[in-house]
């Protein structure tokens, strides 16, 4: 997996490439919380991911959480539809911001 990030403004942007799991989504919660001691919005780029497991669901929860303590914005764009399933089936759908 490899996350770039783009600064735009007050929102930082990371596009995400490749598969979130186990082995990575560490990487993948360290980079959404030093976004967030950046700044308080964040976006999430998630047009070359195609898989996520459930320790990269937990690295989203923690961004989500992170989002709200520090009064900003995660959101997540371009979710593939395998992924969304994913969200979708594990209820993650309901309370990440997804468009």
């Amino acid at each position: 997996m490899n996350i770039t990030e783009i600064r735009e403004n007050d929102t930082i942007k990371l596009v995400i490439e490749g598969r979130i799991d186990t082995i990575n989504s560490t990487k993948l919660q360290t980079a959404i919380l030093q976004s967030f001691q950046k700044g308080k919005n964040l976006v999430l780029d998630f047009e070359r991911t195609d898989y996520i497991t459930s320790a990269g669901l937990r690295a989203l929860l923690i961004g989500q959480k992170t989002a709200a303590s520090k009064g900003g914005s995660m959101k997540l764009v371009h979710v593939s539809q395998m992924v969304m399933k994913v969200f979708e089936m594990s209820g993650f759908a309901k309370i990440l911001t997804i468009q």
